[in-house]
């Protein structure tokens, strides 16, 4: 196990770094913004937990290359990968070269994950296959990000992601399962349209997807406390979990069974064996 005080105290099994399971993967500067001081703190007091930090928005592209570096450098001293979030889908509107250039680039600044989103696009399955051999084919891992819900991804209202309707479960299993088969390291599964923006929760498709597609294949957006209690209560501490840097310690806590809230305090079990 992990290094940890109290340790006399027994825990859910958590496996050490490198995970394939279980993973914890962070937000990186968008709704908050912080730099590498505020990160090294969060490192210096969770690293262990901290599987991966995932730029959001395209942020990075707002400071100076060196800065990214430094945050990709900081990561792989506490084995954390670094992965870019879905700004492909910003990218993809300049054309196959500026794709290439973007990848370059994301390579040379110390990205280890290319996030490829289609909230906000539409774009068949095989142009979906094509973007993950380029990703793959420039020495970097693809990480498809897949909704139920057109137009997510930012901060739509709940009225407008309701205008749009949502997509079908069935589909999104299928494409899971061909990014997968194509070489994608891990999918995303968006939150708008299961658990956020929504009057209420829709988590029927969750069972689905992890049914379909296989609980380590896929990673959940969680950035709500309530939420990955959810999602640790119904589906155990190995589902893989994207939540907030500020959150860490209250979730590993959740997924070593040291704390909870009322359904969840004492609740969570996995033997080490």
């Amino acid at each position: 196990m992990a290094n940890t005080s109290f340790d006399f105290i027994p825990r859910a099994f958590r496996p050490e770094k490198p995970r394939t399971f279980g993973l914890t993967e962070v937000r990186g500067p968008y709704y908050s913004t912080y730099g590498t001081r505020h990160l090294a703190d969060v490192l210096d007091v969770a690293g262990q937990w901290v599987d991966g930090v995932k730029w959001a928005g395209g942020s990075f592209a707002l400071l100076p290359r060196e800065q990214v570096r430094a945050f990709s450098d900081l990561a792989h001293e506490h084995d954390a990968y670094i992965s870019s979030g879905g700004w492909l889908e910003t990218v993809q509107r300049y054309g196959t070269d500026a794709i290439d250039h973007y990848l370059k680039e994301a390579k040379e600044v110390g990205f280890d994950v290319i996030e490829i989103s289609a909230g906000f696009i539409s774009i068949p399955t095989s142009g979906l296959l094509r973007l993950i051999e380029r990703v793959k084919k420039a020495g970097l891992k693809a990480k498809p990000e897949l909704g139920i819900q057109f137009g997510s991804g930012g901060d739509s209202t709940e009225e407008e992601l309701a205008a749009e309707g949502k997509k079908d479960v069935g589909d999104l299993v299928a494409r899971a399962n061909k990014a997968l088969e194509a070489g994608a390291d891990i999918i995303m599964i968006e939150s708008e349209g299961i658990t956020e923006n929504v009057t209420t929760w829709n988590t029927a498709p969750v069972a689905s997807i992890i049914n379909g597609v296989g609980i380590e294949h896929v990673m959940f957006e969680s950035a709500d406390p309530l939420v990955f209690e959810w999602y640790i209560k119904n589906y155990g501490n190995e589902v893989n979990l994207f939540v907030d840097h500020s959150q860490v310690l209250q979730l590993e806590g959740l997924r070593q069974n040291i704390w909870g809230n009322k359904s969840t305090w004492g609740r969570i079990a996995n033997p080490a064996f």
